[in-house]
């Protein structure tokens, strides 16, 4: 890890470490600003989609779904009510597991910094843009797999998948082959919110109280 410090490509993070008196505060602050990021994306991730997994398709198993399409409430405000039931735990404990990470890393690394050194900008752009346009992806991607799918166990194995770039990052983030800086999360903030918008459209179009019926039948 300390070779692999010695060696990045980017003018940016080399000053940031030049800077620092130790070995100790590089590899601390490595594992604690850098490493830990993308690992910090797997929190909504895993709240919202246990969620959205079970909105449709666990209605389907216990039955309840037919009774839910049959009443005077909007295939919109359907999706919107089973959108908020995950979008709303996911920041809760995302933001809350944030407080706490900020907490621990403060209070564990003042003593070798002799400063605060969490959160940084990047920190604040993966919150605060990253994390919600990435569980309303999470939510979008689910609760179609959901309305398509029979059961819960099905759903989820499938909106697993999403997962996969997150640990792409990881990988890429400690082999040293990609650093999250701030441009690159808001590259990929550009990149989550159009998702977003196509997602959205194709679900706009596919929410079809029929074919919900149909399908059950």
């Amino acid at each position: 890890m300390l070779t692999m410090l010695e060696n990045i490509d980017s003018a940016q993070l080399n000053q940031q470490f030049l800077q620092m008196y130790s070995q100790e505060q590089q590899l601390l602050y490595f594992i604690v600003i850098y490493l830990a990021a993308p690992f910090f994306l797997l929190i909504p991730v895993m709240v919202a989609s246990v969620i959205t997994a079970n909105s449709f398709a666990g209605e389907k198993e216990r039955k309840t779904l037919e009774g839910l399409l049959y009443t005077p409430v909007s295939m919109g405000e359907l999706f919107i009510g089973k959108a908020l039931a995950a979008f709303v735990p996911a920041i809760v404990t995302t933001f809350a597991s944030f407080i706490v990470y900020g907490i621990l890393v403060n209070s564990l690394a003042y003593p070798v910094f002799s400063e605060l050194i969490f959160p940084t900008f990047n920190w604040v752009v993966l919150i605060f843009l990253i994390v919600p346009l990435l569980v309303l992806c999470i939510i979008f991607i689910n609760i179609f797999i959901s309305a398509k799918v029979k059961g819960f166990q099905e759903a989820y194995q499938l909106g697993g998948v999403v997962v996969l770039p997150i640990i792409g990052l990881v990988i890429g983030q400690a082999t040293g082959f990609l650093f999250i800086s701030v441009q690159l999360l808001l590259g990929i903030g550009v990149g989550l919110a159009v998702i977003c918008f196509v997602l959205f459209s194709v679900i706009k179009k596919k929410m079809n109280r029929y074919e919900f019926l149909e399908r059950m039948n």
